[in-house]
C-alpha cells in the first residue's frame, strides 16, 4: 500500500488518482481512461467537466460565497427553490437546503416530527420504513435505512425506527404473486401502524424507486397511491426520498411522477448537484411550514453550511442545462435503448432479472436461474465483476445483500449525456465481465 495521509474510504486497496473528468469519460494519472457507466454513486447528470457549472459557481464565490441561513437569503438559493418547485408540482413549494442525502433525510425526519408537534399531537414520533432501503449513513438515517449489514455495526446508538417489506416482486416476503397478491406490501404499513400504537407514528419514508441496496426496484404501480390512502387515514406524513431518484434519473424529473401520488415531504440530493457541489435538499408543502411558523415559531434545526450561494449557484446550473438540452427526456430515450441492450443477456443462466427505469436499471445475478438462488455472499461475485470491469475502464455501482443477507447485482446509471455507441461499448464490456466470472 502506498502510503498517504488521507483516510479513504476503500481501506483494502490502492485508488487510482483522477486527473480529469469529461463528458462519461475520466482519466486517471497515469492516462487511462474510465467510462463512468454508474454517474459516479448515481450522481453525475449531466456529465463531467460542464464549464458553465464552474463558471456559475466561480462567478458566485466572487460576489458572495457565504452568508449564514439564519441572517440573509441569496439570489441562487431563492430561484433554484422556485425553479424547483415548478418542477416538483404536487403542491411541494418550499425547499430547505443541505449538503448531502442523509442530512436531507434527517431534516425530513426532524420536520414531520415537528410539524406534529405544531398539530398538538407530540406523541407522534416514530419512523417506519422499508427493509433494503437506503436513506444515508449518519444515526437518524441509518435508523430508517434498511440494510442490516449496514445498521448492525451501529445499532446501540441509531434510534429505534420500524420497518416493512419492500415492493419486491420478484423475491415476495409473503411468497405471493403480482397483481393477485394485492399489493400485500402496501397494506402492511397499515397493519404495522395499527399493531405499533398509532398515535405514535409520525412518517412513513421510502425511496421512490428502489436504490443500490436492492437494485433499481421499481414498485408496482398501485403501490403509492395505497401508501398514500393509508397515511392520510392514520395522519401519517409520507416522505418519499429521492436523493438518487430524483431531477431526471428515471425520465422524469421526479420518481414519483411515475406514480398517482402526493407526498408531504421529499428528499433530493445527487443528481439536484450533479456531483459539482455538495448540496441537497428536503421539499414541503405551503401549509406545513405555514403551520410551524405559527405554532412553534421557527423549525428547530439547522447546519451552517445550509443555504450555501456557491452550491445553490451549481445547482441552478445544472438545472439550466436538464431544461435548455432536455436531458430529462434524454434519460427516457437512452434508459430505453440501455434497456433494450440489455436484454440480449436475459437468457444467460447466471442473470436472475433485469430491471428498471429510465437510466437506472440493475441486473440481478443468480446461482440457479430456475428457483433464483443466489450466490453465497462469501463468493463475492458482484466485487469479481465490478473489479474486472474497473481494470477494463468501465463504472459500475455494486448492489448486495437484498436477498436475506445474500444477493448479487450491479446498478448501470451513466450520465444522461451518454450516446448510443457509448451504451454498446457499457454492455460489451458487461457482456464479457459476464462470460469472464462466469465461464
Amino acid at each position: 500500500m502506498t502510503e498517504s495521509n488521507v483516510f479513504t474510504r476503500k481501506l483494502d486497496r490502492n485508488l487510482p488518482v483522477a486527473v480529469k473528468a469529461e463528458g462519461v469519460w475520466i482519466t486517471d494519472a497515469s492516462g487511462k481512461r474510465y467510462l463512468d457507466a454508474s454517474g459516479g454513486p448515481i450522481c453525475v447528470n449531466v456529465g463531467h467537466g460542464r464549464a458553465e457549472v464552474a463558471d456559475a459557481m466561480a462567478k458566485q464565490a466572487r460576489n458572495l460565497a457565504y452568508v449564514h441561513g439564519t441572517m440573509f437569503t441569496s439570489g441562487p438559493v431563492e430561484e433554484l427553490a422556485r425553479r424547483l418547485s415548478i418542477h416538483a408540482d404536487r403542491g411541494i413549494n418550499r425547499f430547505y437546503f443541505l449538503s448531502s442525502g442523509s442530512e436531507a433525510v434527517e431534516a425530513s425526519i426532524k420536520l414531520a416530527r415537528q410539524i406534529h408537534i405544531a398539530s398538538g399531537n407530540p406523541s407522534r414520533h416514530r419512523v417506519i420504513s422499508r427493509w433494503q432501503s437506503y436513506h444515508g449513513a449518519t444515526l437518524g438515517a441509518l435508523s430508517v435505512t434498511g440494510k442490516p449489514s449496514m445498521r448492525d455495526p451501529f445499532l446501540p446508538m441509531i434510534p429505534s425506527s420500524i420497518h416493512i417489506p419492500p415492493p419486491y416482486c420478484l423475491r415476495c416476503h409473503y411468497g405471493l404473486v403480482y397483481p393477485s397478491c394485492g399489493i400485500r406490501c402496501a397494506t402492511a404499513l397499515e397493519d404495522t401502524i395499527l399493531l405499533e400504537g398509532k398515535n405514535t407514528i409520525s412518517a412513513f419514508v421510502a425511496e421512490t424507486i428502489g436504490g443500490a441496496t436492492i437494485g433499481a426496484m421499481v414498485p408496482p404501480v398501485e403501490y403509492y397511491p395505497l401508501i398514500e390512502k393509508i397515511c392520510r387515514k392514520h395522519g401519517v406524513i409520507l416522505i418519499l426520498d429521492e436523493v438518487m431518484s430524483g431531477m431526471g434519473r428515471t425520465g422524469r424529473w421526479f420518481g414519483m411522477h411515475h406514480y398517482a401520488v402526493n407526498p408531504d415531504i421529499i428528499t433530493l440530493g445527487k443528481g439536484l448537484n450533479g456531483g459539482y457541489a455538495a448540496l441537497s435538499a428536503v421539499g414541503c408543502r405551503e401549509e406545513h411550514v405555514r403551520l410551524i411558523r405559527e405554532k412553534s415559531g421557527n423549525f428547530v434545526h439547522g447546519h451552517t453550511f445550509s443555504h450555501h450561494a456557491v452550491g445553490a449557484a451549481a445547482a441552478l446550473a445544472v438545472v439550466g442545462i436538464l431544461e435548455r438540452e432536455q436531458l430529462v427526456e434524454q434519460a427516457d430515450l437512452r434508459g430505453q435503448y440501455l434497456k433494450n441492450r440489455l436484454l440480449r443477456l436475459k437468457d444467460h443462466p447466471n442473470i436472475g432479472d433485469i430491471r428498471g427505469i429510465g437510466l437506472m436499471r440493475a441486473i440481478e445475478f443468480v446461482m440457479d436461474k430456475q428457483n433464483m438462488t443466489p450466490f453465497p455472499r462469501a463468493e463475492k461475485i458482484t466485487e469479481q465483476l465490478t473489479g474486472l470491469m474497473f481494470q477494463n475502464g468501465m463504472i459500475t455501482y455494486p448492489c448486495t445483500g437484498f436477498a436475506n443477507g445474500a444477493g448479487d447485482g450491479i446498478m448501470l446509471s451513466p450520465p444522461y449525456i451518454v450516446s448510443e455507441a457509448e451504451v454498446d461499448q457499457i454492455v460489451d464490456t458487461l457482456e464479457s465481465a459476464i462470460h469472464a466470472v462466469f465461464p
